[in-house]
């Protein structure tokens, strides 16, 4: 019997199938997976340790891409902020093409090499503003609260909280502002970035006291 022309199973059919369920359901299990691919359960292990060596594969492969090209003058060189805001646009773009990943990713610990990258440029940039150590890590961990919750902010419904229309409050108002923006995600995180950039930059300030 002639064998097939390709194998049956490969990592990147792992990852790609174990992505496609997560998008569908928000989860993905090795016998859903096995039928996905249209193999055995066992001959998964032939490739990958198990589901959180899968996780990883998965986070990898959202996190792929470049950050964003840094619109610089020629001879310009990246600032720290520039660092960050190109980074943090990336992975918010990233996760919101697969928002129901998010929840998974931050149940285990980062292993993968490519986002350990990305981790390692955001700290760096913290380091030249001045930052060490905790700080560092602080700062990181509220950057992925932000990026995150963005990315899973674009799959929200354009109104976000049910308040009839021309009630007088706080929040009512604020409604009545947002639905008349062209893009209410968009603004919101193009705010929420000022504001954590702002943060960010008054914290730097006190660190020469």
């Amino acid at each position: 019997m002639a064998r097939p022309l390709k194998p049956l199973i490969s990592i990147d059919a792992v990852v790609t199938a174990a992505l496609e369920l997560i998008d569908e359901s928000g989860d993905f299990s090795l016998p859903k997976l096995a039928a996905r691919i249209g193999v055995s359960q066992s001959s998964i292990y032939n490739h990958v340790s198990g589901r959180e060596e899968i996780l990883e594969l998965v986070r990898g492969r959202i996190t792929e891409g470049d950050p964003q090209a840094l619109d610089l003058a020629p001879g310009v060189e990246a600032t720290w902020e520039d660092v960050l805001r190109s980074e943090i646009r990336t992975y918010r773009e990233n996760f919101a093409r697969h928002p129901r990943a998010a929840p998974l990713m931050v149940m285990q610990t980062v292993r993968n090499p490519h986002v350990i990258a990305l981790y390692e440029r955001m700290a760096s940039a913290l380091e030249e503003a001045g930052f060490r150590g905790a700080d560092v890590a602080s700062a990181l961990a509220m950057i992925d609260s932000f990026a995150i919750g963005a990315a899973l902010d674009l799959a929200a419904p354009g109104n976000v909280w049910d308040v009839a229309p021309g009630t007088e409050s706080a929040l009512g108002r604020a409604v009545e502002g947002a639905s008349k923006l062209a893009d209410r995600a968009e603004t919101a995180f193009e705010f929420g970035l000022e504001a954590l950039m702002d943060g960010l930059r008054l914290r730097q300030g006190r660190l020469g006291r």
